[in-house]
């Protein structure tokens, strides 16, 4: 670690940090059975003689309980089009005039009949695009039929929209409240940062942005008894030009009422991939934003404003908790087909949503299905479904099984083709696996220090 001291971790997810000289001790033998250290790593797992081997399974059960859930995020392409030109656009996104790649009624009813047929007890059918909105007759109309199918079965099912907002009007806005699906936009900072970002020609798409997140806020606060109401969420996609402006961004997330902010890594994925040298960046400068944003988020937060930061949430729900936050891209085997499907517009499926990207580039690698002819036993067992989950299992991947941030973290075979070609990829070179790796050396560090430690903590207490 940066200060000198060493990370050891284990497979239950428990942790230690130690001195260089104690470890040196401690894995020579020469550490004393009666030191106060001794005992506090004993406790944790680190001395085979005196491991509690009951309670390291529990842990490790608990922590991987996802595995025999079965996928329990439904993302079904409404349509291609869209009326936005994002610079980092992953979606495969076509203007907004025409039709020819909306999803039909009837290929959404099978997608929400497919997505009933899952395992897992308790399921999410996200509606994206492109714009979704563009297609809102089959976007209500699959919202409603979800609701009816899924009173009828017995089966809990929670709706979600992604949505650039700038289609959103009163009357919409209010069915999706009244028919409980919850929704999350961009804010990728202030109105100029945002509009370069996220180019919408036919409007300020900022202006649009603001707009719909505070009638949203707005109705959340107005808890009713026939419906929940859900905050609106925003997601944070960080571009070159979001460099440096780290206090900016998220002092606009609190000036617009949001409790979250979700600080997003660019991928070199779809049309990013294209303006890569434009509005990339490495993995070093994405940790420096990374830190200034957690240490200004921690700063409010001891001065009595209330934000977190998504990334740190979902990791310390692991490290802190021993569990499962449902982030599908930090999973072991990571959540392609397993853990979410994709459903393209024509109910072609796909093990995740940045594998049907690839596919729309002409690459059909990671489709596994489709979902007017294919049964749901044959898509799970589908050679893209079962290549995506052995690639990801950190234990086939060298360095990932020798890694102190093991226990936490998770690779994308997406990622990995898209980037070198290999679905297992080669770690040591990996631009996402340095990503991950300066955010996990930014939270431990904060970790070590009481003051952060405190607010951090109190970020998932139960």
């Amino acid at each position: 670690m940066a200060d000198g001291s060493v990370l050891l971790s284990n497979d239950a997810g428990f942790t230690a940090a130690v001195s260089k000289a104690d470890f040196a001790r401690f894995s020579a033998g020469r550490l004393g059975s009666g030191e106060k250290l001794y005992g506090e790593l004993a406790a944790k797992g680190f001395v085979r003689e005196m491991t509690d081997f009951e309670g390291f399974a529990a842990a490790c059960s608990k922590k991987n309980a996802f595995l025999g859930a079965g996928p329990g995020l439904h993302i079904l392409v409404m349509t291609l089009r869209c009326n936005h030109k994002c610079l980092y656009c992953q979606s495969g996104a076509l203007g907004a005039a025409g039709g020819r790649t909306d999803m039909s009624r009837a290929v959404a009813r099978k997608s929400v009949d497919f997505a009933l047929k899952s395992t897992n007890p308790g399921i999410t059918i996200e509606f994206q695009g492109g714009e979704p909105l563009l297609n809102w007759d089959t976007l209500k109309d699959s919202v409603l039929y979800a609701r009816r199918r899924a009173k009828e079965l017995g089966r809990e099912v929670r709706l979600a929209l992604v949505s650039n907002f700038s289609l959103m009007t009163e009357e919409k806005a209010r069915f999706l409240v009244e028919n409980e699906v919850s929704v999350c936009t961009s804010l990728d900072g202030p109105a100029d940062l945002h509009n370069k970002n996220r180019i919408f020609t036919g409007g300020n798409s900022h202006a649009d942005t603001v707009k719909w997140l505070k009638y949203f806020i707005g109705r959340a606060a107005k808890q009713v008894p026939e419906y929940k109401t859900f905050n609106p969420s925003a997601l944070l996609t960080v571009s070159k030009y979001s460099l440096g402006r780290e206090k900016e961004i998220v002092d606009e997330y609190l000036r617009n009422g949001l409790t979250d902010i979700f600080a997003r890594p660019l991928a070199p994925i779809g049309y990013a991939k294209n303006l890569w040298p434009k509005i990339g960046y490495s993995a070093g400068e994405f940790a420096v934003f990374y830190r200034n944003t957690l240490n200004y988020i921690l700063k409010l937060n001891a001065a009595g404003k209330k934000i977190r930061e998504r990334h740190a949430v979902i990791m310390l729900e692991k490290i802190i908790n021993g569990s499962d936050p449902g982030y599908l891209d930090m999973r072991c085997p990571c959540g392609a087909a397993i853990g979410q499907v994709a459903y393209n517009y024509n109910g072609d499926l796909y093990s995740c949503d940045e594998g049907r990207m690839v596919g729309w580039e002409g690459d059909d690698l990671f489709k596994i299905g489709n979902v007017l002819k294919d049964s749901y036993r044959k898509v799970m067992l589908a050679p893209a479904s079962r290549a995506c989950a052995a690639a990801s299992n950190l234990e086939s991947q060298p360095q990932c099984s020798r890694c102190v941030y093991k226990p936490y973290c998770g690779v994308c075979p997406v990622y990995n083709y898209e980037t070198q070609g290999s679905l297992w990829g080669d770690m040591p070179s990996s631009g996402r696996c340095a990503l991950s790796m300066g955010m996990f050396d930014a939270l431990f560090a904060l970790l070590k220090k009481p003051a952060s430690a405190k607010i951090l903590k109190g970020w998932v207490q139960k």
